[in-house]
């Protein structure tokens, strides 16, 4: 099996997994962070969403192969002690009901909010648009994103 350096949450990582692994399982499976969560598994509900040279990617399709030098950052890492404005924000905005999606839209959001620091409603709305939430939280979650924007 081929072996690879990721660069993990700013660490590198090396990893001994065949090319065609996607990155979410080396991320759970592998590294142990399990903050990034199996949805669909095609890259359409956005629960694997992680940060890739900063913006939001789904890991569920990616090859550990495709990754290269590239700086990969996951729910765990955004920030060290979780205390990102989004994490403030769903907090009190009271967001998830089960949780599952929740890192997924937190991940989504974060990279828009670094491209958009000010966005309105609508702005946010079609950003997080392909991120999934079976408890339809989503009033919540465009909320809580509006508030971390003010952060």
């Amino acid at each position: 099996m081929p072996a690879y350096t990721l660069s993990i949450n700013g660490k590198p990582t090396k990893v001994d997994v065949a090319a065609d692994t996607p990155l979410l399982w080396v991320l759970r499976d592998n590294l142990k962070l399990v903050g990034t969560k199996f949805g669909c598994g095609i890259g359409q509900c956005g629960a694997c969403t992680v940060h890739l040279n900063g913006n939001a990617v789904r890991s569920c399709n990616m090859p550990v192969s495709s990754l290269g030098a590239a700086k990969i950052t996951t729910i765990e890492g955004l920030s060290e002690k979780g205390d990102h404005p989004l994490q403030q924000a769903w907090e009190e905005v009271d967001v998830p009901q089960c949780g599952y999606c929740q890192a997924g839209q937190i991940m989504t959001a974060a990279a828009f909010l670094k491209k958009n620091p000010n966005p309105t409603l609508d702005e946010i709305e079609t950003a997080m648009n392909g991120n999934l939430c079976r408890c339809a939280a989503y009033h919540r979650i465009r909320e809580a994103v509006k508030v971390a924007s003010k952060k």
